[in-house]
């Protein structure tokens, strides 16, 4: 059975910032990883430093979590 994290940080847009969805649903946009981190706090999710390492909780989607700026 393939089970997804719950948490998605899609790619840096143009702007620098990255939508972040958990389970699916789309809780805004971030533009540094204590962005991320709020997020995770606000829904109820683990949001110590060491969660954003963790690829059962989130899937880091065009850059890992130090990648904010646009690569294209």
């Amino acid at each position: 059975m393939d089970v997804r994290p719950p948490v998605v940080v899609f790619p840096p847009e143009s702007d620098g910032g990255r939508r972040v969805t958990i389970d699916g649903v789309p809780v805004g946009t971030a533009y540094s990883l204590f962005d991320v981190l709020d997020f995770l706090h606000r829904a109820g999710l683990p949001a110590e430093d060491r969660a954003i390492d963790d690829a059962e909780l989130i899937e880091w989607r065009g850059g890992g979590p130090y990648d904010w700026n646009n690569t294209a």
